[in-house]
Formats: C-alpha cells, sequence, structure tokens
C-alpha cells in the first residue's frame, strides 16, 4: 500500500517537473552558502508528517539543474529518453544486483547480449568480453589494470616492481592521471603527447616518444587513444596509432565515452576507422545515446585478460551458474547496480537503426550550430566538422563571464573550454531530444543577453 501511495507521489511530482521545465527551462541557481537556508535538507530525528515530506521533496526537485531541458548545453551528456528512463525506473522496482545469475536471472543475459552486439558492431572477435563500469573513468582505469596485468602476469600477486609506461595526449581525459595512481603505475610515468593543430593525438612524437623510452630502459605498457576529445571532440587517428605499436608488447585502448558511440553510425563510424585492431574500447551511452546516467561499458578483445585481472573467487557469493553467467568475476564491483536495462528498454524499442539516428542527428545538430557561427562576422570559430562540440566567442567577450553570467541568471546553462592557449564557449548537442530550432534558439537567447546585459567586450 505504501509503496502505491510512494508511487503516486512520483508520478504527481514527475509530471510537474516535465510542466516547469517547459516553462522555465534553466533553474535559477542557490549559493552554496545559503542552500541549507533555503531548502530543508536538514536530517532529523523524527518522522515527517507526508505533507511536510511531501513539500521537502517537492523544493530539492523544482531546484535541481535541469539537465534534460533544450537550454542545457553544459556536460557531455543531456536530454531525456524516455525508454532509456522506463528501463531506470524498472531496474529501480526490481533492485537486482548484477554479480550473480542467481540475484540477476534475465537481466544478466540483457547485459550479456548488449556486449555481445557491440563486440560486433566494432569487429571484435568471438573471444570478446566486456562489462558495464561505473563511470568513463572507471572504465579507462579498468582498461589500465588489463594493460598492467597483460605486461607482467605476476603483477596481480606480486604488484607493481617496475616502471611501466603510459602514452596518452594532452588533450585526453583527466582520468588517466588518477588511475595512474590507483594502478601503482604512478603519475610521473605519464607521457602526455602533444596534439596537432586539430587536436588530435600526433602519432609521430608518440612514436618518438616511446623509442626514447625503450632506449632509457623503460617498459611501454598502455597507449590511450580518445574517441571525442573532452573540449573539442575529436578523434584520435586510431589506426595510424596502432601501426606505431603493432609490433611492441604496448596495450591500446580507445576512451570513446564521450563519442564512441559513433560505431552505431554508417555515416560517422570512419572516426573510429581501426577499431577492431584495438584491445580495449569503452563508451558511454549515457552520453550520446541519451540513457539516463549513469550507463557505460567496456569491452576487450580477449576475456582471459577481464577474467585473470578481475576475478576473485568467493564460495558464500558464486554457487550456482558458472563463471560465464556470474558477472561478478569479470567487473570491479561486487555488489553493482543494473545499468544495463535501460539501455535495454532503448535500444529493443528504437532498434539499432534508431540509435544510428540518434547519432546522426547529434552531428547535423552540430553542422547547424557551426554553420551560424561560421556565418555571423560576431562570431569567431575553434572547431571544425565532424565534432558535436562547438567551440566559439561571440563578440570578443571573456567566455567564462558571459558562460558564468548566463547561468546566474538562468538564461542558458552552457560551459567553456580551452585549447592552444585559447579560451572558448563550449556548445555541445549531445541532447537527443533537440531540433534544429532549439540551437538556433540558443543563440537567440545568448545574443538578447548579451546586449540586454551589455556585456563588453575584453581580452580573451
Amino acid at each position: 500500500m505504501q509503496m502505491q501511495e510512494d508511487l503516486s507521489l512520483f508520478q504527481k511530482i514527475a509530471t510537474k517537473l516535465l510542466q516547469k521545465e517547459k516553462e522555465n527551462g534553466v533553474v535559477k541557481p542557490i549559493p552554496p552558502k545559503e542552500l541549507l537556508n533555503q531548502l530543508d535538507l536538514e536530517l532529523q530525528d523524527e518522522a515527517l508528517s507526508e505533507e511536510n515530506f511531501e513539500k521537502a521533496l517537492t523544493d530539492v526537485v523544482y531546484n535541481t539543474p535541469r539537465t534534460s531541458t533544450s537550454l542545457f548545453f553544459n556536460q557531455l551528456f543531456g536530454g531525456r529518453q524516455s525508454k532509456g528512463t522506463l528501463g531506470e525506473l524498472i531496474a529501480a522496482m526490481l533492485n537486482n544486483s548484477m554479480y550473480t545469475y542467481k540475484v540477476g536471472g534475465p537481466q544478466v543475459g540483457i547485459e550479456k547480449n548488449i556486449i555481445k552486439k557491440v563486440c560486433e558492431l566494432i569487429g571484435y572477435s568471438e573471444n570478446a568480453d566486456g562489462t558495464f563500469p561505473p563511470g568513463g573513468s572507471m572504465s579507462n582505469f579498468m582498461a589500465l589494470i588489463m594493460a598492467r596485468d597483460a605486461h607482467n602476469r605476476k603483477i596481480k600477486n606480486e604488484g607493481v616492481s617496475s616502471k611501466m609506461i603510459v602514452y596518452t595526449s594532452e588533450d585526453s581525459h583527466y582520468s588517466i592521471q588518477k588511475n595512474t595512481t590507483f594502478a601503482g603505475i604512478g603519475i610521473n610515468q605519464i607521457r602526455n603527447i602533444k596534439t596537432n593543430a586539430n587536436g588530435q593525438m600526433d602519432v609521430d612524437a608518440l612514436a618518438q616518444q616511446i623509442a626514447e623510452d625503450e632506449e632509457a630502459g623503460y617498459k611501454p605498457c598502455f597507449v590511450n587513444a580518445t574517441a571525442g576529445t573532452t573540449v573539442l571532440g575529436v578523434f584520435d587517428d586510431i589506426k595510424a596509432i596502432h601501426n606505431v605499436i603493432k609490433s611492441k608488447d604496448i596495450w591500446l585502448h580507445v576512451d570513446g565515452a564521450y563519442c564512441g558511440a559513433a560505431i552505431f553510425s554508417d555515416q560517422y563510424k570512419h572516426l573510429l576507422k581501426g577499431l577492431e585492431l584495438t584491445d580495449s574500447f569503452s563508451f558511454n551511452a549515457h552520453k550520446m545515446l541519451g540513457v539516463p546516467l549513469s550507463c557505460s561499458i567496456i569491452v576487450t578483445q580477449d576475456k582471459a585478460n577481464l577474467k585473470h585481472s578481475f576475478a576473485c573467487d568467493a564460495n558464500y557469493l558464486y554457487q550456482t551458474d558458472g563463471d560465464d553467467y556470474n558477472l561478478g568475476k569479470t567487473s570491479i564491483q561486487c555488489g553493482r547496480r543494473n545499468d544495463a536495462l535501460k539501455f535495454w528498454t532503448l535500444w529493443k524499442s528504437i532498434g539499432t537503426k534508431g540509435l544510428e539516428q540518434l547519432v546522426d542527428k547529434q552531428f547535423h545538430l552540430a553542422n547547424v550550430a557551426l554553420d551560424y557561427v561560421k556565418n555571423n562576422s560576431d562570431y569567431t570559430v575553434y572547431s571544425d566538422e565532424d565534432s558535436v562540440s562547438v567551440c566559439f566567442n561571440y563578440k570578443g567577450i571573456n567566455p567564462k563571464l558571459l558562460c558564468n553570467s548566463l547561468y546566474e541568471d538562468a538564461e542558458l546553462m552552457v560551459g567553456y573550454g580551452s585549447f592552444n592557449e585559447h579560451t572558448f564557449v563550449r556548445l555541445v548537442t549531445v541532447n537527443t531530444c533537440n531540433e534544429e530550432e532549439d540551437i538556433l534558439n540558443f543563440f537567440k537567447v545568448l545574443e538578447a543577453y548579451v546586449e540586454k546585459k551589455q556585456l563588453a567586450e575584453v581580452n580573451v
């Protein structure tokens, strides 16, 4: 009975939220120091009345940043795919953990089928496998651990005893730094390879750095390529990188957290040409595909590496059904939420062709934005085609000032980034629910705001 009442409350709040999102796409932010004064967040000894509980919950929901509206361009995710949301709600109701078939049942089959289909799409062999880590950073961490252990099988038992070198572009995700510390490799063993004028890893610089490290007696073990750099959304040349290391014992991972979902598009999958030659690949379905947060996937060519690095026995847990269906043997976690169902409900409902359309639409919207800024002399452009990040400045206005002011005045949520000593507004078109008019409205709102606030040109 209580569950039915709470589900009714959820529907009531959710319905009002959808209406408020239409009326006000951006929430006026509460200053952090004022948060406890304006919202009832404190935990008390006695139970609240149902009326007071509803009010406290509603106030929190209505004052939380709205990431699903057509005015949210701040992060590398956005929008709300309804079938994915349905899967997330059902997963919460089922409340299965994904470490054994005994407690996961058909949900294990759903996860395994997604992994199998992804491996087929990118050209991995039947011996490939994967899992759903808790985010892109942990996907990269799992890749690094597998690379470390493949380089030296004794490390799992004996620990790291020699310097191993990690290579990544200077514009790659910051998780590479964190992960080398977690893996016992150390930040000092990272080689941040310079990028070319387009923001891609400089392959000649990579080859030279590897040769220098080998000459010095170091042990290169891991190269991280990026499919969609965090700022510019640029794709490293996977095949060229592979050609540098193919005769060496070096693991090649592709961090596709941002734009790896381009594998679903016939038109844009060429941006990941050579992916079948890699050792591991990861992407976030909660970015380009609009699956609710979080939904991250990593796959590897040889499932033996996954099992070697992450399998441990526990007879109190693994009691039935065999390792292939006990997913805790290939996961970094023990207890693990079901992140596969929401991807499955979306994929099942619209098909692979539907996922392709979602990806193609985002590139199309990026081109709409790019055409707009290129054809308006008030804008300076810092990005190019084949990216869902559109980077620009408007009338020479400091982008930090502009983005922060838009946020504080609840007009737009958009962020800024830097490349080659330039800082600029970074508009990302990953909201799968947006249309062309929403992109054009972004510029309309921005320009009207600048005129209203009379923001002046400053040195960028």
